[in-house]
């Protein structure tokens, strides 16, 4: 992959180091602001990316994935920012996304023909513990993890995973907001020993076969010196272990179910001498079993030469014509000076 400029590496060194104080203060300023409790509209304005490949603007596939279109997204909310988990909904129509300062946002996308050219209808509120507690610190708000358990965005039900008090939360969503969890799926004992910051960054459900509606979820890194990611599967409730090979030094960062029972994975790499990176992986329906040690196989992978921030969230749909749709978003870390958050497309091709 190409070098980033050393004037790009000086924005992410700068970015990197703001990146504690800036989400840190945000979080403090959010535990005790109570009126945002209530879900309230938010304008959001988008700027369209129109080439994924800064030096190649006539290339538009990369592999098996075709870009769409990008947005780089902004608001005047002083809490939007730091999206980690997304699901896409209605053909494409409907985004939901969690943070990790506790807040969640949904909206209408809108488009030109298949490009994506804004949000709109947006709305922001805080997610709750137990109850309809308020998540009054950091170490309960970081919300990392999203995906749909049944349903639909309409009326249905989601996981969300967070980190640092690792758990993961059954929430009843109904028009597009969410209430209060339910209860949390039981974790591993193993699970604990995560370290604070590098917890449940990715949940999917598997969409077809044999594990039809299970759970999966991965720890950002959670090694063990094994070479493998640590994950599990849900089984008839019960949290088996399966894990994903450590290659390059990436650390995952979300996963989507495909439609043919597969699984993508979106993971990031940081290095101060290289910049940042993004990898998807491909999982197959075959090799995903409890026990298993996955490989997959990688269907793209982009560094600062390409327009990608902090990749976190991904979400699959199939789109009007029943193509399917990949989007990413990224975390910003509330670092607006020297950070973008970015919507990305991309169409998912068989051949």
């Amino acid at each position: 992959m190409r070098a980033p400029t050393r004037q790009r590496l000086i924005v992410i060194l700068l970015a990197a180091v703001g990146l504690v104080t800036a989400s840190g203060a945000h979080a403090q300023r959010g535990a005790t602001d109570r009126e945002h409790m209530a879900s309230r509209p938010v304008e959001i304005t988008a700027r369209q990316i129109a080439h994924f490949d800064r030096s190649r603007p006539n290339v538009a596939r990369f592999g098996p994935l075709e870009f769409r279109g990008g947005l780089v997204l902004s608001s005047s909310d002083s809490d939007f920012g730091g999206w980690s988990g997304l699901l896409v909904g209605g053909n494409g129509g409907e985004l939901f996304s969690v943070s990790d300062a506790g807040s969640w946002l949904s909206a209408d996308i809108t488009y030109d023909g298949g490009r994506p050219t804004g949000l709109i209808k947006a709305r922001m509120g805080t997610l709750a513990a137990l109850g309809g507690r308020e998540l009054e610190q950091k170490r309960e708000q970081d919300a990392e993890s999203l995906t749909l358990l049944d349903g639909t965005l309409g009326r249905g039900t989601l996981a969300i995973g967070f980190e640092r008090l690792h758990r993961i939360g059954r929430f009843q969503i109904t028009d597009r907001e969410p209430r209060a969890p339910s209860g949390y799926f039981k974790l591993p004992p193993e699970a604990r020993r995560m370290q604070g910051n590098q917890g449940l960054e990715a949940l999917a459900v598997i969409q077809t076969g044999p594990l039809r509606g299970s759970l999966v979820a991965f720890a950002e890194r959670f090694t063990r010196g094994s070479g493998y990611h640590s994950g599990w599967i849900w089984v008839r409730g019960e949290p088996r272990p399966i894990h994903l090979r450590d290659d390059d030094g990436f650390n995952i960062t979300d996963a989507a179910g495909l439609p043919d029972g597969g699984l993508l994975v979106l993971e990031r790499y940081f290095r101060w001498t290289s910049g940042v990176k993004m990898r998807l992986r491909r999982l197959s329906m075959s090799e995903i079993v409890p026990g298993a040690k996955l490989v997959g196989r990688t269907l793209v992978e982009a560094d600062s030469g390409f327009e990608i921030d902090n990749m976190e969230g991904i979400a699959v749909h199939r789109g009007a014509g029943g193509e399917t749709v990949v989007t990413l978003i990224s975390d910003d870390n509330f670092n607006r000076l020297l950070q973008r958050t970015i919507l990305l497309q991309f169409v998912l091709h068989e051949d």
